[in-house]
C-alpha cells in the first residue's frame, strides 16, 4: 500500500458505527419481541440456511443455539459506552456514528422517557468532550411496540410521530448535533420486512414494499424540512446502502440488466429525497457483476457470511454517485463479517485506496465510518457475525481490539497528520 501517497482533505471524518438495538442492550421494541418469537425458529433453520457456508462448522454451536439470536443485554453499550469511545480515541478517530432508540424515548404515544433523554444527552456531551463528530442515526430497522401497532410506515399519516420524535431529539440535544442520517438502508427494511417477510412485521406484498419505500422517502423529507427550520447548522441525509453493479462481459442483455438493477438498487430511491439531502450517505459491502440477467459474482474473497468482497469497487459507487448528483459524500458503513481477522486489514488497505482514487478524480468525500467498532448482535443471524474492530466475549463483556484495528488507529494517526 503506498502510503505517502495517500492524501485526505483536512477534517476528514475518520470513525466508526453502531446501531442501538444491536449493542446496547435491554431494549423493548418491535425487534426484541419478534427475536422471542422467532429465535427457536432460526436455529432450527440454521444448516439449512447456512450449512454451505466455509465457516460452517465454526459458526455452528452458535447458529444452533436459539439464544445466539436474542438480544438481551447485547454488548451493554448503554452502560459502558464511555470505555468504548476509550476506542475511538485509541484508534485516533474523530467521528462516531450510532443511532437513538426511539423506544426508549417514546416508549408509550406521547410520554417522554426523561431518563433516558438525560442518557443521550450525557452519551453526545462526552463525545463532544473528546472531539469526537456525533453522527445521529434516527431510525435503524427498530421502531417503538406502539408505533408498529399503529401500522409503522405503512401509512403516511404515521409519519407524523417519526417528525415529532426528531423535532423531540434535536431540541434535547441542541447544538451538541451537526450531521444527522434519517434513515437507514431504506430499501433492506423495507425488502426483509415487507418483500422477503424475515423481518418483523413479515407482511409479504409488492404493493406494501413499495408503500413503505414511498413512505420512508416522506418520512425523510418532512424530517429534512422541519430540522432546516430549527436551525441551518443541521446537515441531513439518508444512509443508503449502494452496490456496484457491472456488466461482467459486453453483452448487451448484459450491460441492460446491470443498468436496470443499478437504477432500482439506487436511483429509484435515492430521486426521491436527494433535493432533501445536504450530503450522500454511503453503506457500501458489496458489488453484482452480471452475465445475462443473472449476479454471478467472481468470489475470491468471501466474508464469514459468504458475502462476496471487492472493497476497491468502492470507488465506482462513489464516483457515480458524485458525478449523478453532486452531493458531497460520507462513507457510513462499510466492513465485513471477519471472525479470525484474516481479510480485515486487507479489506481496509484497498478501501483506503478506493477513496484515494476517487478523491484524485474530484469527488468529494468528506468522510470514512467503519462498519462497526465493536461486534454485536446481526439482526436476525445473532451474534455470531463478527463486524468489530472490537472483539468482544460475550460473556464478560471484554472488548479486544482486533490487530487490523491497531494497523488501521495508526494509518488514521498518518492520515489525519499528512491531511492537506
Amino acid at each position: 500500500m503506498a502510503e505517502s501517497k495517500i492524501r485526505f482533505p483536512k477534517n476528514f471524518l475518520w470513525g466508526a458505527s453502531t446501531a442501538a438495538h444491536q449493542v446496547e442492550g435491554g431494549n423493548h421494541n418491535q425487534w426484541s419481541i419478534w427475536e422471542l418469537e422467532h429465535a427457536r425458529a432460526w436455529a432450527m433453520q440454521s444448516e439449512y440456511q447456512l450449512g454451505e457456508l466455509e465457516k460452517w462448522p465454526l459458526i455452528k454451536q452458535d447458529a444452533k443455539d436459539p439464544n445466539n439470536y436474542v438480544s438481551g443485554r447485547a454488548i451493554d453499550h448503554y452502560h459502558r459506552y464511555e470505555s468504548d469511545f476509550d476506542l475511538l480515541e485509541e484508534l485516533n478517530m474523530n467521528a462516531f456514528r450510532f443511532s437513538i432508540e426511539w423506544s426508549r424515548v417514546e416508549p408509550t404515544e406521547g410520554a417522554w422517557n426523561i431518563e433516558a433523554i438525560e442518557h443521550y444527552k450525557r452519551y453526545v456531551r462526552s463525545l463532544k468532550e473528546r472531539k469526537i463528530e456525533p453522527v445521529l442515526t434516527l431510525f435503524h430497522f427498530t421502531l417503538p411496540v406502539w408505533f408498529a401497532e399503529k401500522g409503522g410506515f405503512e401509512y403516511r399519516r404515521n409519519v407524523k410521530y417519526f417528525v415529532r420524535f426528531v423535532e423531540k431529539v434535536l431540541t434535547e440535544l441542541g447544538n451538541d448535533i451537526r450531521l444527522i442520517i434519517t434513515i437507514n438502508e431504506p430499501e433492506v427494511y423495507a425488502s426483509q420486512s415487507y418483500y422477503q417477510g424475515h423481518w418483523p412485521p413479515a407482511r409479504q406484498s409488492k404493493r406494501l414494499t413499495h408503500r413503505v419505500l414511498k413512505n420512508l422517502a416522506y418520512a425523510h423529507n418532512q424530517t429534512a424540512r422541519m430540522t432546516h427550520k430549527l436551525h441551518p447548522r443541521y446537515k441531513l441525509s439518508i444512509a443508503k446502502n449502494s452496490s456496484y453493479t457491472y456488466a461482467g462481459d459486453n453483452a448487451l442483455l448484459s450491460r441492460k440488466t446491470a443498468d436496470a438493477m443499478q437504477y432500482f438498487s439506487d436511483d429509484y430511491f435515492l430521486k426521491k429525497v436527494i433535493d432533501q439531502c445536504d450530503f450522500l450517505g454511503v453503506n457500501y459491502y458489496f458489488s453484482n457483476r452480471v452475465y445475462g440477467y443473472r449476479v454471478h459474482n467472481p468470489e475470491e474473497h468471501v466474508s464469514d457470511m459468504g458475502w462476496d468482497m471487492q472493497p476497491a469497487n468502492l470507488e465506482f459507487v462513489v464516483e457515480r454517485l458524485w458525478e449523478k448528483y453532486k452531493k458531497p459524500i460520507i462513507i457510513t458503513e462499510n466492513g465485513l463479517a471477519d471472525a479470525d481477522d484474516e481479510l480485515r486489514k486487507w479489506w481496509l488497505q484497498h478501501t483506503l485506496l478506493a477513496l484515494q482514487r476517487a478523491l484524485q478524480s474530484g469527488v468529494r468525500i468528506q468522510g470514512y465510518l467503519h462498519w462497526s467498532l465493536l461486534d454485536n448482535v446481526e439482526w436476525a443471524y445473532g451474534r455470531w457475525p463478527r463486524f468489530g474492530l472490537a472483539e468482544v466475549d460475550y460473556i464478560s463483556m471484554k472488548r479486544t481490539l482486533r490487530p487490523s484495528a491497531h494497523w488501521f488507529g495508526q494509518m488514521i494517526a498518518k492520515l489525519r497528520k499528512g491531511s492537506q
